[in-house]
């Protein structure tokens, strides 16, 4: 049987000790076309995660800006440009996996130049947000959903 604590509870009990992981910065674009669809991509073969599908994006380098990283990472995935001036910010994961912490900003982009196309081998959709909800997910995109439902 598992028990619950409430927040207050908690705050009253000693502090736990404060875990330490590798924290891993990533991110993600909800391309939106003209009639609301967003893109999403499914993980190749050979990657973690394979066959999940995910809002596309990537890890930020060191030094990097989120904006800028996306616009990398999606010209690298999907060959298209963008610019951090039609990028709005509409969601945050904050994720817990074995290995590692993941924080994820999730940006809406409606402007876009050329037409998305795979280029890691990956296979796209179209669809519309509340049919994100029936996809095979990593953990930290689930939440993503809901949020970027909100914003459109």
């Amino acid at each position: 049987m598992s028990y619950r604590i409430s927040c207050a509870e908690a705050l009253a009990a000693p502090a736990p000790d404060m875990p330490t992981k590798k924290i891993v910065l990533v991110a993600a674009a909800a391309l939106i076309d003209r009639k609301k669809n967003v893109l999403v991509a499914q993980r190749p073969e050979g990657k973690s995660m394979a066959g999940l599908w995910e809002f596309p994006g990537g890890k930020i380098e060191t030094g990097e800006v989120p904006e800028y990283a996306l616009m990398r990472e999606l010209r690298e995935e999907l060959g298209i440009e963008t610019r951090p001036c039609g990028m709005f910010p509409v969601g945050f994961a904050s994720h817990n996996y074995p290995d590692f912490h993941l924080i994820m900003p999730l940006f809406a982009i409606r402007v876009w130049r050329e037409e998305p196309s795979s280029r890691e081998g990956q296979a796209l959709k179209w669809l519309p947000v509340q049919e994100l909800y029936t996809l095979p997910m990593p953990e930290a995109d689930k939440p993503l959903i809901s949020q970027l439902e909100s914003n459109l």
